[in-house]
């Protein structure tokens, strides 16, 4: 006789037989699934329609696909009566954001062959195309497993691409924290063939236990209530944004060798507009464990989250919501019970950056690092300035490797003296840009795509950005501040894909061009910003930060960053519990 489970969200639904009658509708569509085949295949062959039934659209975003359609064209379609412009966008999953010339080539030419001409570098150092039609799908999958590339958890209720600082360079122990964060993305994959199968004709490779036993050891049938982040960082850079994730990892480095990491859990960034009960969320240091450890310390997280996570509102089911409804020394004392052991204390480390390094760096093997600065992550041609082409030309003869970074641009890697005339030769040609062609505050600055693909955009971003900066440009012009780093970061919807909340400057889309204004988040992404104006436009936001940045020039003290700036004159001020996030904006909207 099967058990159904109580009605209460605070127990796992995964003790039980039957599932209960008031789960999120994506529950049942996981149970249904087949551990996630659904209809997939029935949808690719359907020639009716450009896109997936609907319950397909939920599951392969667990094989790294978004269905999307061009929101420009969507109302001139409905006057013609035609469905809209339907594709679909995939999101290449690169463990820490190390890939290989041949894979680059390889994305470089499917978003020719099959996309709409650009490769982005997103925020979480993996590869998105755009623009592929439904039919084109299958043959950009299997190009890809040509290259040993994948889109398995890309996207979906499941441990999604683990980032990494990008550039070891600075000791041996680096490439080794950087093989740990690798480890962790395999260890957390879904054990399901079912992308093996829809995809690539059949499944290629072993599965982690026979198909007949437990299909998946970690997930179980139902996967996570929501998507889950890991990231890993190394001291003192903190541009993977370790504070805005699920769960994080703090290399802790002594003498050159790794001694463990520092433990976080807890973070996140999405919210949902005039919804109280949302918020984003920091990360809480935990503990430390040592690099053995790692495995079974991130399984057992990414576990209890799988079985206390809320399974009845899907709004309220991200990790960070498990730890605030219950408590952090309930999870401490869960997790210690799973692991058999208690972690250690957490170890002393300081964060001084979480921005990119720009330009050329000595790796401590004697080869070269260049990093390159990529506006919004989008990478094409314009003009003279040819970045697509320049990479193209660079991937044919590099000898090393590229990685995607956190910020959205990227590292040509392992550079060896000989051939470093060879890249700057390209590089000028090209026109591409090492960073100091553009402004401090560009390269502090981040934007989601939002329109016109994505469907959650209320507003632009990456395509409104760079002029909004062009403005705020003028304005450190004339108080001389535009050599003092600001960080600034742009998304079209409150979900947050560029962090905004952890930015010094975050604006998030209200509705066609206005913006909540967030300020008074740290430097280093140590603490969440407020919302000091809320929905408003180009001409409101230039007139606010035309008056801070006129007080930021004559008050500041030195060194200082303008969001501790303003908490220390009490410009704003900052949020201490899950409460004053939102009592923050009736008081700026009261003033």
């Amino acid at each position: 006789m099967s058990r159904k489970a109580p009605d209460s969200h605070l127990i796992s639904y995964l003790e039980f037989d039957e599932l209960p009658s008031n789960l999120a509708k994506n529950e049942y569509i996981k149970d249904n699934s087949g551990y996630l085949r659904g209809s997939i295949e029935q949808s690719l062959a359907n020639p009716v329609t450009g896109q997936v039934a609907e319950d397909d659209q939920q599951l392969i975003k667990f094989h790294g696909i978004y269905q999307q359609d061009d929101r420009d064209l969507r109302n001139e379609r409905r006057k013609q009566k035609l469905e809209p412009l339907y594709s679909f966008m995939l999101r290449a999953r690169v463990p820490g954001g190390i890939a290989t010339p041949s894979q680059w080539l390889t994305m470089d030419k499917i978003a020719s062959s099959y996309g709409n001409d650009t490769i982005r570098l997103t925020t979480r150092q993996a590869f998105q195309l755009h623009g592929i039609v439904k039919r084109n799908l299958r043959p950009t999958m299997q190009a890809m497993d040509d290259v040993l590339l994948d889109a398995i958890a890309a996207c979906g209720d499941v441990n999604r691409n683990v980032m990494c600082n990008p550039n070891p360079v600075e000791s041996r122990a680096h490439f080794e924290v950087y093989q740990w964060a690798k480890k962790i993305s395999e260890h957390l994959l879904p054990n399901t063939r079912a992308y093996h199968e829809i995809w690539l004709n059949g499944d290629k490779y072993p599965l982690k236990q026979d198909v007949n036993a437990i299909h998946e050891p970690v997930y179980g049938k139902h996967y996570l209530p929501r998507k889950f982040k890991t990231v890993v960082a190394i001291p003192p850079y903190n541009d993977v944004d370790i504070y805005a994730h699920d769960l994080g990892f703090i290399a802790i480095i002594e003498n050159g060798q790794l001694q463990g990491f520092n433990v976080t859990v807890g973070g996140g960034m999405g919210m949902t507009h005039g919804d109280k009960d949302t918020r984003p969320y920091l990360a809480q240091v935990i503990g430390f464990c040592f690099p053995q450890q790692v495995l079974a310390v991130a399984e057992q997280v990414v576990k209890i989250q799988r079985d206390y996570g809320n399974r009845v509102e899907r709004r309220l089911a991200r990790f960070k919501y498990t730890i605030a409804a219950r408590g952090i020394e309930w999870f401490k004392q869960e997790l210690n019970q799973r692991l058999g052991y208690k972690l250690m204390n957490a170890q002393p480390f300081e964060f001084t950056s979480n921005s990119d390094r720009y330009g050329w760096i000595k790796g401590f093997d004697g080869r070269w690092h260049l990093n390159l600065y990529i506006e919004n992550g989008r990478i094409k041609d314009e003009g003279d300035y040819r970045l697509r082409t320049g990479l193209r030309e660079i991937a044919k003869i590099h000898r090393g490797d590229f990685r995607l970074t956190a910020n959205q641009n990227l590292i040509i890697a392992n550079i060896t003296e000989q051939q470093k005339p060879e890249i700057e030769q390209i590089i000028a040609a090209h026109n591409l840009k090492v960073g100091s062609e553009v402004s401090q505050l560009r390269r502090h600055a981040m934007a989601c795509v939002s329109l016109p693909t994505c469907s959650l955009g209320m507003a632009e971003a990456e395509r409104y950005l760079p002029s909004l900066l062009d403005k705020i440009e003028g304005l450190l012009s004339k108080y001389e501040l535009s050599e003092h780093p600001i960080t600034i970061r742009m998304t079209g919807c409150p979900n947050g894909c560029a962090r905004p909340y952890i930015s010094e400057i975050g604006l998030v889309g209200k509705g066609p061009g206005r913006y909540n204004l967030y300020l008074g988040a740290g430097h280093h992404g140590q603490r969440l910003g407020v919302v000091y104006r809320d929905n408003i436009t180009e001409a409101e936001i230039l007139v606010i930060l035309d008056e801070l940045l006129a007080r930021y020039r004559t008050e500041r003290e030195d060194g200082e960053f303008f969001g501790d700036f303003l908490i220390r004159t009490g410009i704003v001020v900052p949020t201490d519990s899950a409460q004053d996030f939102h009592l923050e904006l009736q008081s700026a909207q009261a003033s």
